[in-house]
């Protein structure tokens, strides 16, 4: 049987992780390959989830507890596919999104929210999808690229591989470490006792960790409903007037709370300042600089609280011409040849292709929760925090590092997963649990999600969720 890729090497960069680490390759339990393709989207899948379990044993000690298994990581690395809200399929990408041709090749639109859309509608000066259409096939796909941006709009052009790692921004991220770990001074005067520690229930270890939610889309929110289905104390927090996709915010919403504070108002960044200073751990998913300038960049963050635990991810990178770019897993993969690779010919010719699911969001999103986990072992060990950055642009480079499958393998088919069940304020939802299995038996989460924006914006007084 073909073992799992090992995506914990920059784990083993923590003293505290690294003894922990097994040295022998970890087999699935199931299939190896099921979606098939060109690259080895199961190996970056399986592969994440097992850095998040590996983790979890160094910070609890359960040695041979945490484990993976095909089936579960399959279902949830597409997690809104197999979600039902009342019975209703989510949508999933816009109308306005997706691939569109121009006059010398093809780009990758995203206007799943509507003030993206707008300002791609502004950028091209277009009132509707077909002057969208017309509009693109009069421009390049790098102008129509920098036209859309320029308005705060989000848009890139397919590159060829080729095209892309002879760019300033693969050159920006090549040498990085698939998770980048920054080490906190420790606090003055502290112990090498942190004031939390896990719990003794394997299912729940994270009970009483409290973690500050502030991301968005996929990939953030797929970490921190891992951490609070681990048992951890999760609030997150989003900005008034630009309310989350309610499909999304609902597949992500397990096992945590939704506040909604402004902190471009005083008041409002006092609150989430003061929810910093009671925080165990603060995972941010917003571009470079939409934070830094109120104080909450991670740096800051850990300046003012050396011993917390700061998680930071975006779409390119915290470095190079691109790293304040609006971006989405869509994005990435057409611009560093991901859609070069799963292309395909038709009767017009050659079309891009994208992956058979947006597995740059969720395997970061395991990554975001496997740095967590271990910088809270390393914690533990010496009383200081940390940070640990991470992108989807260099998750894709993880994938292209792993061997190609075989051109002659064969991908079997997962049977159906098994669903959960549970009423919310959304209707009946029917859902994927979270893909770790404890002592051989899924993690399962605890409470659906709740209405968006409607939690106190305070820590619970106890384990659980008002």
């Amino acid at each position: 049987m073909e073992s799992v890729p090992d995506l914990t090497g920059s784990l083993r960069s923590l003293e505290a992780l690294g003894p922990a680490i097994p040295v022998t390759p970890m087999i699935p339990v199931g299939l190896r390959r099921w979606w098939g393709g060109g690259l080895d989207v199961e190996g970056l899948a399986l592969g994440s989830v097992q850095a998040a379990a590996t983790a979890l044993e160094a910070l609890t000690g359960f040695t041979g507890t945490y484990s993976v298994s095909s089936g579960p990581v399959a279902a949830s690395f597409d997690s809104l596919g197999h979600l039902r809200i009342a019975g209703a399929k989510p949508q999933g990408f816009a109308p306005a999104s997706g691939f569109r041709r121009t006059s010398d090749g093809w780009i990758r639109l995203h206007a799943n929210y509507p003030h993206h859309a707008a300002r791609l509608m502004d950028a091209l000066e277009a009132k509707d999808a077909q002057d969208v259409d017309g509009t693109l096939l009069t421009m390049t796909s790098l102008d129509a690229e920098n036209a859309i941006n320029a308005k705060n709009g989000v848009a890139t052009a397919v590159r060829r591989r080729s095209d892309w790692v002879s760019s300033p921004m693969y050159r920006a991220l090549r040498d990085e470490p698939w998770i980048r770990f920054l080490a906190a001074s420790a606090p003055h005067g502290s112990s090498t006792t942190s004031p939390w520690a896990p719990s003794k229930y394997p299912e729940r270890p994270l009970t009483g960790l409290r973690v500050l939610d502030l991301t968005r889309v996929i990939a953030g929110p797929t970490a921190t409903r891992l951490l609070g289905a681990l048992g951890a104390d999760v609030l997150r927090i989003d900005p008034p007037g630009l309310p989350e996709l309610e499909e999304a915010f609902v597949d992500g919403g397990f096992d945590k709370r939704s506040a909604v504070a402004d902190v471009g108002d005083a008041a409002g960044l006092a609150i989430v300042k003061g929810l910093v200073s009671a925080a165990d751990v603060v995972v941010t998913g917003y571009r470079n600089g939409g934070l830094e300038r109120f104080g909450l960049g991670a740096e800051a963050l850990l300046a003012g609280k050396p011993d917390l635990v700061v998680a930071t991810l975006s779409a390119w990178g915290r470095s190079g011409p691109w790293k304040q770019l609006r971006g989405f897993d869509s994005l990435v993969q057409a611009a560093c040849g991901i859609a070069e690779v799963y292309g395909h010919l038709d009767d017009d010719g050659w079309k891009p292709g994208a992956l058979p699911v947006q597995a740059l969001d969720h395997a970061t999103g395991y990554g975001v929760a496997a740095g967590v986990i271990a910088l809270l072992a390393e914690r533990l060990r010496t009383g200081a925090g940390g940070m640990a950055a991470l992108s989807l642009a260099r998750t894709a480079e993880e994938l292209f590092r792993l061997p190609a499958p075989p051109a002659d393998g064969h991908a079997g088919a997962l049977p159906q997963p098994g669903y959960g069940e549970k009423a919310s304020p959304y209707g009946p939802l029917r859902f994927v649990e979270p893909p770790l299995l404890v002592h051989g038996m899924q993690l399962q989460y605890r409470r659906p999600p709740v209405r968006y924006g409607t939690s106190g914006l305070a820590w619970s007084r106890q384990d659980g969720l008002p």
